[in-house]
């Protein structure tokens, strides 16, 4: 049950985050129904929560409401990723190249602290790819890196367009190794933004971006293509 409380500040909020987080984790699957009474019941709210939830959740572009209908997961396409990922390859860099232009120490210290957390994730022997340790501070460190842009309404942007990435690998790519060193990734941008280059983080950045975009654009197209055989 959610507290009347929460450390987000009302119980839409907290459903919102539970909500996102099972979209994100594909327990929602696309195109699920979304009933107000079985998320209340199950979650131990009323109907005004539920549905401030799933409004806020429409506006992230995760749930879709139907007149006459109610909500629903939103579909996948390929159409809808490659919009994601042109979003993201704007946005993303100018969110980077303002906050290694405006980022103060502590800003800089944050972000290397989470890469190392990330780093020690990665290396850990026998870690499945994509688990939800790596998943959580991965997230955190694309955060971190646009965290001294200073502007909120582009780092929320920014935020809302790499979960919306972040569904469609987790569907489409959960249970397969990588084929690119995603760390060295990592490590790429770190090193340019710790050395305060601007344009070689942002390329660096952006590549990676692209790269996971292509990767799940390609097993989507080869699914969809076995689909039809």
């Amino acid at each position: 049950m959610i507290p009347e409380k929460s450390a987000k500040g009302s119980r839409a909020a907290a459903l919102t985050e539970d909500l996102r987080s099972a979209i994100l984790r594909g327990v929602l699957a696309p195109n699920a129904r979304l009933r107000l009474e079985e998320l209340g019941a199950s979650y131990g709210v009323s109907f005004s929560p539920v549905r401030e939830a799933l409004l806020r959740l429409c506006g992230e572009g995760f749930v879709v409401s139907e007149e006459q209908r109610g909500f629903r997961v939103a579909e996948t396409s390929l159409q809808k990723l490659e919009e994601v990922i042109a979003l993201r390859s704007v946005l993303e860099p100018l969110a980077l190249r303002l906050s290694i232009e405006r980022g103060d120490p502590k800003w800089e210290e944050h972000v290397v602290a989470i890469s190392h957390r990330l780093k020690r994730v990665e290396e850990t022997p026998g870690r499945a790819p994509y688990d939800e340790e790596w998943e959580s501070v991965h997230r955190q460190f694309h955060q971190a890196l646009i965290g001294g842009c200073d502007m909120p309404m582009l780092m929320h942007f920014s935020n809302v367009l790499h979960d919306q990435t972040d569904r469609y690998r987790r569907l489409y790519l959960k249970d397969r190794i990588p084929k690119r060193n995603v760390a060295r990734e990592h490590s790429e941008i770190l090193a340019a933004v710790l050395a305060r280059d601007v344009d070689r983080a942002c390329a660096a950045l952006l590549k990676h971006t692209k790269q996971t975009g292509a990767a799940i654009q390609d097993l989507m197209i080869r699914s969809e293509k076995l689909k039809r055989q």
